[in-house]
């Protein structure tokens, strides 16, 4: 199968067929830990799913480099105790080459340093810029960071008019990470935070909250930073307590299941995201058309569901895993790390990815667009 029929199928830029002396049943084992269920389920399901796709593709038409790819796949629950434990299983007893995930950030953090202590490829499909901050060689993620979304956020009110705002966030990793840099980059962009709460990730109502955000003088919008199901009902609440400012999310908002939830209530919701989700509205020339547009069709078209930007994390963690191993012609891991660092003008779902020796994220401000719920759909922003 020539190159340019893997374009049809989401595996744009690699080349899978180089080298196949070696024998069939000669494999390379992939390790993953997703949130498949649990309160983070709607990140790690599509993520698992993706994965798993994708390496159905690969294996069907050859593997790489002549290898088939062998997929070991936990679900933790969203549990950094079961990330612990089966990061440990996949290190000690499958000896994969990599991992892949986990979904959440807190979890994330929870196996970091296990993986680099064992020298073990992590890519991780979290977003939490602490991931690679500082850089530890083994590390990398494919989210964008915490910072540019927030700088996207405060740079699209500022254009609004926008200058005192609410912010709410959740008691997880993802929401500690993200209240830190809004703190940070509030002064920065010219914000002034009113009001600043911090909620459990079960909750199932923020009434109280958004009730003395309400009666805070001089709010002009709120922000919530999650990824657990409250962002449905931090909007659902608002609209409850007839509250009229905007409502600004962040990029954990990237699946439309959160929409569904929260109804009518996420009617005109802000939040910055990658491309994947509106790239049919991109023009041909855009470096990830071809690669977004070929996942999408691909995921929808297996599982009868929409893509989320979720599931697009995980499709660039395992390619950029397996364009690893493909420049290092054999599943040697320090050799394979070594090619992803030095990764660059990758296109991928997420963004163009130029990985270096101090950036293990390898993404500018160019991989976000800033997003709108309109009639229940997502559509990129017109000020």
């Amino acid at each position: 199968m020539k190159h340019s029929a893997l374009l049809a199928v989401g595996l744009c830029g690699l080349a899978l067929f180089w080298g196949c002396s070696r024998p069939p049943s000669e494999t390379v084992k992939i390790g993953a830990i997703f949130s498949v269920t649990g309160p983070a389920s709607f990140l790690g399901a599509p993520e698992e799913k993706t994965a798993r796709m994708l390496v159905d593709q690969i294996n069907a038409q050859g593997g790489i480099n002549g290898r088939k790819i062998e997929f070991i796949a936990k679900d933790s629950g969203g549990n950094p105790e079961k990330a612990v434990s089966f990061a440990k299983q996949l290190i000690e007893e499958d000896k994969v080459l990599a991992i892949i995930g986990p979904s959440t950030s807190g979890e994330t953090m929870a196996i970091k340093d296990l993986c680099e202590q064992n020298q073990m490829i992590l890519v991780s499909c979290a977003a939490a810029e602490v991931i690679v901050n500082p850089v530890a060689r083994y590390v990398f993620k494919t989210p964008q960071k915490d910072s540019q979304a927030a700088t996207w956020i405060y740079r699209t009110m500022k254009d609004q008019g926008i200058t005192k705002v609410a912010v709410v966030t959740g008691n997880d990793g993802f929401g500690a990470a993200g209240k830190k840099q809004l703190e940070d980059l509030a002064k920065v962009e010219g914000i002034e935070i009113l009001a600043n709460e911090v909620y459990d990730k079960a909750a199932t109502d923020l009434t109280d909250i958004l009730t003395k955000i309400k009666g805070t003088p001089g709010v002009q919008a709120v922000v919530n930073w999650s990824i657990v199901p409250a962002q449905s009902i931090v909007a659902k609440n608002m609209r409850q307590l007839g509250m009229t400012v905007p409502l600004f999310q962040s990029h954990g908002f990237g699946n439309l299941k959160y929409v569904e939830q929260a109804g009518v209530a996420a009617e005109g919701i802000l939040f910055p995201l990658g491309h994947l989700m509106v790239c049919e509205q991109l023009p041909d020339t855009h470096p990830q058309k071809k690669v977004l547009t070929a996942y999408r069709q691909a995921y929808e078209s297996r599982y009868q569901e929409d893509v989320s930007a979720f599931g697009g994390y995980a499709h660039d963690a395992l390619m950029i895993v397996l364009e690893g191993l493909r420049r290092a012609g054999e599943p040697d891991r320090s050799k394979v790390r070594e090619a992803i660092e030095h990764l660059s003008n990758y296109a991928g779902v997420t963004g163009v990815f130029n990985f270096s020796p101090t950036d293990h994220t390898g993404l500018t401000l160019d991989a976000f667009l800033m997003l709108v719920v309109k009639d229940g759909k997502f559509t990129i922003y017109q000020p």
